[in-house]
Order: structure tokens, then C-alpha cells, then sequence
């Protein structure tokens, strides 16, 4: 019998005859399901709708008695629901590939929840803190199939995805789908926060080295039943479906070389990683055969992913990777030899061994160079693209819009490269007849289409033409070319208004479209609207691509342009306009607007303030990213619209937060406090919540250098952050003790989300700004009762010492913000010494010791000039040197231990003799005796190696004492000088190990 079969054998055997003492409804459901789907001799796979359907039954809210929403309740009917639906996925054996086709990100994120929860996985930890090795089988299995389906989500989510064209509109529709969007993103925004513990999780899994089970139909049932009759089973290693180790690897290794491949295109160096895993997947598969897998990789994909994999990882100078011509391509496209890279495509217009798919992404990926300012590479892509076009001619395929664009203005140049590339191309004694004709034909359209008779000429009279012409079909050619009349060429004629542009002859819609999604050139997209809507008035032309997204306030009120022409070119605009805003392309950003701006100006007040905004945003955006950088301050016109941007009041107007927020952080980045603390209107500050929190840190940062007693506003910003940090009643930890791993802690009680606020903090520079803030939530990080190691900050006895209701905040958060913010404030000045020993006591506070050490010599070398100056003593405060101690304690380093000692205002002499004491030293023992100027200390050194009989080390400390500069008779300002020259190669001397 085999396991699938013993399975359903097991699950109807146990089931009792009687209805259990439970609701009608729950039975029936219950015995439905294994009826139809588990007596069949050979059932069918149960629909993966099911799973669908249970979860959104078991997680319906419910209402009480006064109306109210309450969350779902934990009830039996329930809790028979989230089984059914997991015993629907164990009929599938877990098969990720098939629950991520038919199931939704929010729903299998619920089914893998709940099979945490019923693998018993301890509730609270973080998996990455779990030791796989020592959990049941089945628990760690869970553990794992969590984790591989948040890496494939992830990776999932970076491919793009086609567009499902829009039917009729129906409002609940889009409101459902808007809300499945919006927690999509929120799920996959906490598991990228997520990835790298998920990635350890999974490298761990590797380490293994045993075989794993997976829950069953029948381990389910037998986990739903009461505590007493289970009799453990279980929790043995022999219950549910076995998984071989290899198998596990297998698998782990393909997901972890995904997510490395991924995260190659931000560092090449994971490219390595990712090879290493896919080849190891490559030989797993070749050992065992990928038929005796339970969970099925796609081999072409894997397949793929290992060239691509050979290609990035290949070094220039390495004779047996350039060898194929995707390396030398990448060579190519990386060392900027781009005459050998046409070389390259001229050579494969022989052989064709490079895909069409490529040869078009290579010269796509070299438009966009040119495109952001290298004109030298317009030569490059117009070779390349004739090059791709003699090749799609060869194989009989459509040629490409881009070749007509680049060839609209032809020159002598152009048609000799065009001629080099066509005989280069074919070779005439071996070439078939079909391809003869093909390139034939090719060369006679190009004449036809061709205006200047004497390039025509040129071509007529080239060796290759000649040949594959005969001389009545040359004659009949030239014969043509005289009798037609002369076209008039639009593209020479000067553009005068936007609206005065001629749309160009009719071309084929798709290449139309295509062309309309790589333009930025506002003439240039509207003469293709006007062309495409001259041939299609049915479709909706703004709907063509998924990347083009308008913030919905903005799309509501264009989409309601009664022309459909104006609408698709507005919306097209202001997209265009956006995404280039989102990747710095300000040139053109400013083009698309302003053009908008005209184009709106003349039938919309309403638009026209919106294209305002969006435009004050573009220039904030430009300075910032400009001169901004330098320092220099912005126009005082700049500032002025700002300003009236924040006092605006025409009603109506639809309004972006991030333009508000934007202001804001502008304003507090260039000092300007006097505005925002007394010229705000009071409606705006109650209205803004950014504007308020602006207003209360402009006033925090003017009462810094005053009197400690003036701490008003400072207390107001203090009860402004603490309550978005709190987290409101209906999210608090559930009764079964259970916490979900996708927490939804964001508090409603303040002005704005915790995310929004850290969100704003991140658009700040201003130094005194950001150590306002940071300081602040150090306070509120210390104030926690179960604290063990403050953290030090400056400026932090501003605010308040406790906070009345310490129940109610959300202390991880906490914790988790101050560690953004530090790391953030790090990348704006990365030698500010209280950042720097922030972010070292936040590493001691998490017991990273060695981490630690580093921020701590880093603060002390960047105000030291790398501690060739005395560390200013409220850097090197005795907490900081005492934690500094503490590290080096638990790293083993004892001698440093008793070097640091005397750093301090009084020698600690007992935790130096203590740490001497210790034989088992990780660091250089006796070759730090020369940093020791405390004569005690090394008399001390002197006495423990005499009586270890350490005849060497003794006498090196001996020499240390016996150094005439540390005589106790010599005056003050020599022993101090001594200490301070100590102090500086020790210190030197750390900071080399440590950095």
C-alpha cells in the first residue's frame, strides 16, 4: 500500500461513526470535504479554492451585541475550518509551485501561519533564533517551507507583471482588489524586512544533513485530536511524509541562488554566492533525478539562471570565459569597448547564435546610457541596430521601429556602415536562394523608402546589390525612383506650438505602442496618440503599460476628461513625469510637466494647480540632488513657493501627503525654524501632522542652545512621538498566546503612522535636526523598565524621564526605529562621534561585542584625527571605556582589558589583575605590555609571571617598568606625556585590528 493510500485509509478509518459533540454545520463541512476528496479510489487533487474558501470563512470578524467588529473568534468551528484547509494543502504535499499559481500572497501567508502554529513552532521567536537541529521534524519542516516561500515571494515580486486589461467598472470589484493590493504590499514590504534572517534560516537548513518530515492528512488529524490520545507520535521522526536531506538541499539551494541572483544587481559580489548554490542544485539533480524530487525545479529556468550566473562572474582577463559571446558582450558593455562589442554583433549576424531577446536587450540597455548624456554612444546604438536589423531580415522577421527612427535622416556614413554590416553578413557562394531574395528584397525597399537619389546611388551601385539584383529588376528600380513624385518629409519641418505637430503616415499599432513606451519626448508622445487614435478609437491607450501610476487623487480627476486623446495624453504625461522624477531623470521630468502644464492650463484650473505642485516638488527634488549637496542654499523664490505652498487654500484641489512632507523637510533642512515655530497659520499646523511635527522640532532645535528650564516644546514633541509609538487595543497579543509573524502594530492613536514618521525622518539632514530626533528616541528606548544597557545620546536630558502608561508603547518598534535612524544619520555624516557611539552602544546592547568595539575606536578616531589628539573626554566618557572594557572581557582579549583599565578617571585595578589572571587570552598577550604606564599594574604583571615561572614574559614586563619615563620621581607633565603616547599606539594598535 503506499503512503498516499495509507493515508486516506487512516483518515476515514478514524473517524468516529457518530457525529462528534459539535455544531451541525462543522460535521457536515467536515465530512463533505473527506468524502468527496478522500474516499475515491483515486481522487482527484481537491481544488486549492478550497484553501480559499476555508481560511476566509475561519478569519471572518465578528459583531457583538453592540455592533461593534470584533476580531474572529477562536472557536471550534474555526479552528475545523484552518484544518480543512491544511489538510487540503497536505493532499498537495505542500507543493509550493502549485499553491503559489492558484493562491494569493495575504491567503498563503495565512495557510503557512497556521501551519507554524500547529507544528507547534514557539510562539514569539524569531526563526532565525531557533535551533533546527533540536525541533521535532515536522516543526523544523514548517520552519522551513515558511521561510523558502518568503524568499520565492520576494524574488516572485521583482519580476513584472502583464497587465490584466481593465472590464467594466464595478466599485465593490476595485475596492476588493485595491484592499488585496494594499496587503499584498504590506506582507511583502515585512518580508523583505525579513529576508536576510530568512536567508540564514535557509543556509542553516543546509547544515542539516537529515531527513525532514512534512505534515500529513493523517499527522493533521491526529494533531487535532484531544492531548491524551496522540500518545506522541507526532513529535517522532517517522510521522508524515518523508523529505530526504538531498532533497531539501536541493531545493534550499535553488531558492537561496534565487534570492542571491536578485540581490546581484545592487552587489555583484552576491553573483558568486548565487553560482555556488545554483551548480550545487545542478549536481543534486544530476545525482538523484529530478523525477524523484517532491518538489519540482524548473530545469530550463536553472538552467539559465547558471549561464547568466557564468557570465557575471567571469573577470575580464579570464581566456576560457571570453570564449563564449555572452561574456565578451559583458566584457564589452563593462570596460566600455563598444566598437568590439559591434564587432561582436556583426561576426553573429553569420553564425545567429545570439537570441533575438538579447541582441534587443543590449540595445535597449545602451539607449538608456545614451539617454542620460553619453552623445558618444549614439554612433554605437545606431550600429548595433543596424546590425539587429540585418539580422531579423536574415531570419525573416519584422524590422524594428528603432531602425526607421535612426534612419528618418540618413547620411553617406550611414548607408556605408549599413552596406559594411549587409555584406558582412551573407556569404553569396554558400548562401541559399531564400536568404539571397530576403536581403534582396531588404536592399530594394531601403531605395524605395529613400528621398535623396544620390544616396539611392549609392546603394544601386554597391558590389552586393549588383549581385543580387538582376539588371532588368536594377532597371525597373531606377525607373521607379524617377517616375514617383517627391514626398514632403515631416520630420524637417520646424515645430512651432505643441499643438501644431503633423501626425506621421500609419504604422503598425504595436510598434506604435512600443514606441510610445520608450519615448520621454512630450512632441514626440503626442504625435503617436494622435496617429494610434486615427486608428483605434476603441482602446484606452493610457492602460498600455503597468508602469505608468498616478497617484489616485490625481487619476479620479483626469479620467474624467471627456476626451479620450487629452485624457490618455495627460495621464501619459504626468506618469512619464513621475517615474522619471523617481529615477532623478529631473531633465526630462521637468519636459513632461511642463508640457502637461500647457496642455491643462487651457480647460482645467483644478489640473493646472495639481501640474503647479507636482512641479515646486520637481525643483525641490532638483536642488536637493544638486547644488543642495554642495551646501548651497536654495533661492529664496524656491523658498517663497514652498511657503505658499504650505498656506494654500484653494478648495477642491487634490492634494499629494508627500508634497506636504516634502515642504517640511525642506524647510527644516535649510534652518528655516523662525517660519515654521511663528509664521505657520494655526489651521495648518491642526490640519498638517507634518507641518506639526515640523513646528515642534523647528522649536526643540531653537531651545537647545537655551536654558535648560525652557523644555515646553520639547515635552510637546515628546507626547506627539510617544503616542504614534504606542500600539492601540485591538492589536494586543491573542489569547492562545500566539503572535502572528506578520504584525500589524502601527498605531491609529497619533497623528501619524510609526512607519510615516521614520519615513519623514529620512528625508532630513540638517545635523542638529537629526540629533534632536534620534535623541529622543534614545530617551524613550531607555525609559523601558526592563532595560539593561542605556544608550547614550546628546542632548538627552531634555526630555522627560518616564512615561506614565509604559504598557502601551511598542517598545520592539522602538528599538527597531532608533536602530534605522542611527544607521540612517551614519550615511549623512558618517563621522559624527555621538552617532558613532549610539550605534556602538545599540551593538553592546545586542551583545555584538565586536561590532561594538569598531563604532567605539571609530568615534574616538574621526575626533582625534585617528588618535593623534588627545579623544576629547565626553566622547571617552568612563561608561564608554567601561563598556569598551566589558567587550574585549568576552571576546577573551584580557590584556586589552587591563590596558583599558587605566583609561579610566580611577584605575580599576581589580578588573586588571582579574583579567591578567586569565591564561586563556585571544589577543597579543605580552606584546601589549609596552602600552601599560601603571607602574602597579606591571609590577603585578611581574609578580604573576614569577610565579608561573614565565621566564620570557617576566622579563618583558620587567623592561616595561624599567623604562625611565615612567619613574614615579619624574614630574607630572612626563608621566602624563608618557600615558598619552601609550594611550595613542594602543589605541592605534585596536583600531587596525578592529576596522
Amino acid at each position: 500500500m503506499s503512503a498516499e493510500a495509507a493515508d486516506r485509509e487512516a483518515a476515514t478509518s478514524s473517524r468516529p461513526c457518530t457525529p462528534p459533540q459539535t455544531s451541525w454545520f462543522e460535521f457536515v463541512l467536515e465530512e463533505a470535504l473527506l468524502e468527496q476528496h478522500l474516499q475515491k479510489p483515486s481522487p482527484d487533487p481537491p481544488p486549492v479554492q478550497l484553501i480559499v474558501q476555508f481560511l476566509e470563512q475561519a478569519s471572518k470578524p465578528s459583531v457583538n451585541e453592540q455592533n461593534q467588529v470584533q476580531p474572529p473568534p477562536d472557536n471550534k468551528r474555526n479552528r475545523i475550518l484552518k484544518l480543512l484547509a491544511l489538510k487540503v494543502a497536505a493532499h498537495l504535499k505542500w507543493d509550493l509551485d502549485v499553491l503559489e499559481k492558484s493562491l494569493s500572497v495575504p491567503v498563503l501567508n495565512m495557510l503557512l501561519n497556521e501551519l507554524l502554529c500547529i507544528s507547534k513552532v514557539p510562539p514569539g521567536t524569531k526563526h532565525v533564533d531557533v535551533d533546527l537541529s533540536s525541533l521535532p521534524p515536522t516543526t523544523a519542516m514548517a520552519i522551513l517551507l515558511y521561510n523558502r516561500w518568503a524568499i520565492r515571494t520576494i524574488v516572485q515580486s521583482s519580476f513584472p507583471v502583464k497587465q490584466v486589461k481593465p472590464g467594466p467598472p464595478q466599485l465593490n470589484v476595485m475596492n476588493q482588489i485595491q484592499q488585496e493590493k494594499e496587503l499584498t504590499e504590506n506582507i511583502l514590504k515585512v518580508l523583505k524586512e525579513q529576508a536576510a534572517d530568512s536567508i540564514l534560516v535557509l543556509e542553516g537548513a543546509l547544515k542539516l544533513n537529515k531527513d525532514l518530515y512534512v505534515h500529513t492528512i493523517r499527522t493533521l488529524d491526529l494533531l487535532a485530536m484531544e492531548p491524551g490520545m496522540v500518545n506522541g507520535e507526532t513529535e517522532s521522526s517517522t510521522a508524515g511524509l518523508k523529505i530526504s536531506a538531498e532533497e531539501i538541499q536541493c531545493q534550499v539551494c535553488y531558492d537561496l541562488g534565487a534570492i542571491y541572483f536578485q540581490q546581484g544587481s545592487t552587489n555583484t559580489a552576491v553573483h558568486e554566492k548565487a553560482k555556488e548554490k545554483f551548480f550545487r542544485t545542478k549536481e543534486l539533480i544530476a545525482k538523484n533525478g529530478s523525477s524523484s524530487l517532491h518538489f519540482t525545479i524548473d530545469e530550463e529556468r536553472l538552467a539559465g539562471y547558471c549561464q547568466a550566473c557564468e557570465v557575471l562572474t567571469s573577470s575580464s582577463d579570464d581566456a576560457s570565459q571570453q570564449a563564449t559571446p555572452y561574456s565578451q558582450i559583458h566584457s564589452c558593455m563593462k570596460s566600455g569597448k563598444y566598437q568590439d562589442l559591434v564587432k561582436i554583433f556583426l561576426e553573429d549576424n553569420l553564425t545567429l547564435s545570439l537570441p533575438e531577446q538579447f541582441r534587443q536587450s543590449v540595445l535597449r540597455e545602451l539607449f538608456q546610457k545614451a539617454q542620460q548624456g553619453n552623445d558618444a554612444l549614439d554612433e554605437v546604438c545606431f550600429k548595433v541596430c543596424v546590425c539587429n536589423t540585418v539580422c531579423d531580415v536574415l531570419q525573416g522577421r519584422i524590422i524594428d521601429i528603432q531602425f526607421c527612427q535612426l534612419f528618418l535622416k540618413p547620411s553617406k556614413e550611414k548607408i556605408d556602415f549599413l552596406l559594411e554590416v549587409c555584406s558582412g553578413s551573407i556569404n553569396l557562394e554558400s548562401a541559399s536562394e531564400d536568404l539571397k531574395r530576403k536581403m534582396a528584397a531588404f536592399l530594394k525597399n531601403l531605395c524605395l523608402g529613400m528621398e535623396d537619389l544620390q544616396f539611392v546611388f549609392m546603394i544601386s551601385s554597391h558590389e552586393l546589390f549588383i549581385k543580387l539584383l538582376k539588371d532588368d529588376e536594377r532597371k525597373l528600380l531606377i525607373e521607379q525612383m524617377r517616375k514617383r513624385s517627391p514626398r514632403i518629409n515631416l520630420c524637417t519641418k520646424p515645430v512651432t506650438s505643441f499643438y501644431d505637430i503633423p501626425a506621421s503616415a500609419s504604422v503598425n499599432i504595436g510598434q506604435l505602442e512600443h514606441q510610445l513606451i520608450l519615448s520621454v519626448d512630450p512632441w514626440r508622445i503626442r504625435q503617436i496618440l494622435i496617429e494610434l487614435h486615427g486608428m483605434t478609437s476603441e482602446r484606452q491607450f493610457w492602460t498600455i503599460s503597468n508602469k505608468w501610476e498616478v497617484p489616485n487623487v490625481y487619476g479620479n480627476v483626469i479620467l474624467g476628461i471627456k476626451d479620450s486623446l487629452t485624457r490618455d495624453l495627460v495621464y501619459i504625461l504626468m506618469a512619464k513625469g513621475l517615474h522619471c522624477c523617481a529615477i532623478k531623470d529631473f531633465v526630462h521630468a521637468k519636459q513632461l510637466f511642463a508640457a502637461c502644464l500647457e496642455l491643462v492650463t487651457e480647460f482645467s484650473p483644478k489640473l493646472r494647480q495639481v501640474m503647479l505642485n507636482e512641479m515646486l516638488l520637481l525643483d525641490i527634488y532638483t536642488h536637493e540632488a544638486g547644488a543642495g549637496v554642495s551646501g548651497e542654499r536654495p533661492p529664496s523664490d524656491l523658498i517663497s513657493r514652498v511657503r505658499g505652498y504650505l498656506e494654500m487654500r484653494v478648495p477642491d484641489i487634490p492634494l499629494r501627503q508627500v508634497i506636504a512632507e516634502e515642504c517640511v523637510a525642506f524647510l527644516l533642512n535649510w534652518c528655516e525654524n523662525e517660519y515654521l515655530t511663528m509664521q505657520v497659520p494655526l489651521p495648518l499646523v491642526q490640519t498638517n501632522p507634518y507641518v506639526k511635527l515640523g513646528q515642534l522640532l523647528a522649536a526643540t532645535c531653537k531651545e537647545l542652545p537655551g536654558p535648560k528650564e525652557s523644555r515646553r516644546t520639547a515635552k510637546d514633541l515628546w507626547e506627539v512621538v510617544v503616542q504614534i509609538c504606542s500600539v492601540s487595543n485591538q492589536h494586543k497579543r491573542g489569547n492562545d498566546g500566539r503572535v502572528s509573524l506578520i504584525k500589524h502594530r502601527e498605531s491609529t492613536l497619533g497623528i501619524m503612522y510609526r512607519s510615516e514618521l521614520l519615513s519623514f525622518i529620512k528625508k532630513l539632514r540638517e545635523p542638529l535636526v537629526l540629533t534632536t530626533i534620534l535623541s529622543l528616541f534614545v530617551k524613550l528606548h531607555n525609559v523601558r523598565e526592563d532595560i539593561v544597557n542605556d544608550i547614550a545620546a546628546e542632548h538627552i536630558s531634555i526630555w522627560p524621564s518616564s512615561i506614565p502608561n509604559l504598557q502601551s508603547v511598542d517598545f520592539e518598534a522602538v528599538a527597531i526605529t532608533v536602530k534605522e535612524l542611527v544607521s540612517y544619520a551614519l550615511t549623512i555624516n558618517a563621522n559624527n562621534h555621538f552617532w558613532l557611539i549610539i550605534q556602538a552602544d545599540i551593538y553592546f546592547a545586542t551583545n555584538q561585542y565586536s561590532a561594538a568595539l569598531h563604532y567605539y575606536l571609530q568615534a574616538g578616531a574621526v575626533c582625534s584625527d585617528f588618535f593623534n589628539k588627545m579623544v576629547p573626554p565626553d566622547v571617552y566618557t568612563d561608561q564608554v571605556i567601561k563598556r569598551m572594557i566589558k567587550c574585549c572581557s568576552l571576546l577573551n582579549c584580557h590584556t586589552q582589558v587591563a590596558i583599558l583599565c587605566q583609561f579610566l578617571r580611577e584605575v580599576d585595578y581589580k578588573t586588571a589583575f582579574k583579567a591578567l589572571q586569565e591564561q586563556n587570552s585571544h589577543d597579543a598577550m605580552d606584546s601589549y605590555y609596552e602600552y601599560i604606564w601603571d607602574v602597579t599594574i606591571l609590577e603585578y604583571l611581574t609578580y604573576l609571571h614569577h610565579k608561573r615561572g614565565e621566564t620570557d614574559k617576566r622579563q618583558i614586563a620587567i623592561k616595561a617598568i624599567g623604562q625611565t619615563e615612567l619613574n614615579a620621581s619624574n614630574p607630572e607633565e612626563v608621566l602624563q606625556l608618557a600615558a598619552q603616547r601609550r594611550k595613542k599606539k594602543f589605541l592605534q594598535a585596536m583600531a587596525k585590528l578592529y576596522f
